[in-house]
């Protein structure tokens, strides 16, 4: 990794603990994969653990998160990557933060901007790394919300060298409680999956996710699996 980009994500972490400093160990919110168009009010906190199991290895992997809103269309986070059976888990410590620049409730338009830094603590590969991205939503009358950016992974993070491409979202809510989505990151990197699933908001607190990823490399040789979530509003 190159120097000035090391010195860079050292710098957006010290930001993002100075931030962590004013709450309880508090990632962002996403649709399953792709940061969704939602951005927690202020003193809002939220949890989510994730777990995705893929047949061909019967790997399970897990991701717990935290955020939080923090004023002004900011929220910020903690997830814990890399926790994995079989095998050797590379435990990563990943701040987040994301930014809702511009939300117009009038044409449905809404931008947002986020960043996460990777900071790896358990079998390490790289020392730190780094996922910038920017999008735009775009949510209609019928409550239709689409979602349409960029992104880019550095070195080692998804893949062997730098990673950039596109990141969509859809969302249709069927009632009050039942939404239908789907997510997809371009690219053949470890986040090359298109994601269809369903969004269920139990009760006012419990919110279930269930999805089946299907890569965008690899299909026949069984690169695909199940992910579900758990979301839980702490207030």
């Amino acid at each position: 990794m190159k120097r000035g980009r090391y010195t860079k994500n050292v710098r957006l972490f010290g930001a993002s603990l100075l931030l962590l400093c004013t709450i309880p160990l508090l990632a962002q919110e996403t649709m399953f994969n792709v940061p969704s168009g939602d951005v927690l009010n202020r003193d809002k906190v939220y949890f989510e653990f994730d777990a995705t199991y893929m047949p061909r290895s019967a790997v399970r992997s897990f991701t717990p998160r935290m955020v939080a809103g923090v004023g002004d269309q900011i929220e910020i986070g903690l997830n814990v990557n890399g926790l994995s059976a079989p095998g050797n888990p590379q435990t990563t410590l990943t701040p987040t933060i994301k930014w809702k620049a511009y939300d117009s409730r009038e044409n449905g338009w809404a931008f947002l901007i986020g960043d996460d830094v990777f900071l790896p603590v358990q079998n390490r590969t790289y020392r730190a790394g780094n996922y910038a991205y920017a999008e735009w939503t775009k949510t209609w009358q019928t409550r239709t919300r689409a979602t349409f950016g960029a992104y880019d992974f550095s070195t080692h993070v998804v893949a062997s060298g730098n990673r950039a491409g596109g990141q969509f979202a859809v969302e249709q809510p069927i009632t009050g409680r039942l939404t239908v989505a789907a997510d997809w990151y371009t690219g053949n990197q470890t986040l090359g999956y298109l994601t269809p699933g369903i969004i269920f908001k139990a009760t006012s607190k419990l919110t279930l996710y269930g999805t089946y990823q299907i890569g965008n490399h690899g299909v026949s040789a069984g690169n695909h699996q199940t992910l579900v979530e758990l979301g839980w509003n702490l207030n």
